[in-house]
């Protein structure tokens, strides 16, 4: 693979991780995972954090990650 190539391939990712984000600011996706007992901010913490993983950021991923993690297990009525 070319650099142009790898360049396409994570521009491609990026977009889709930016989708992402802007799909779990939006109301009524938030709603529908609300419903669903899924909460849209931890959800969003989460894509931060693979955001920051394929971009190489490890530290902001452990961060983002480990809050997201933290978080739905504290509020999980199905603890690990």
């Amino acid at each position: 693979m070319s650099a142009a190539d790898d360049a396409a391939a994570l521009a491609a990712l990026d977009e889709a991780l930016a989708a992402l984000a802007a799909s779990l600011k939006r109301p009524d996706v938030a709603a529908a995972l609300t419903a669903r007992g899924v909460n849209a901010s931890l959800a969003l913490t989460a894509a931060y954090g693979l955001e920051a993983y394929v971009h190489g950021d490890k530290a902001a991923a452990i961060d983002e990650l480990s809050t997201a993690l933290e978080e739905i297990a504290t509020r999980s009525h199905h603890k690990a």
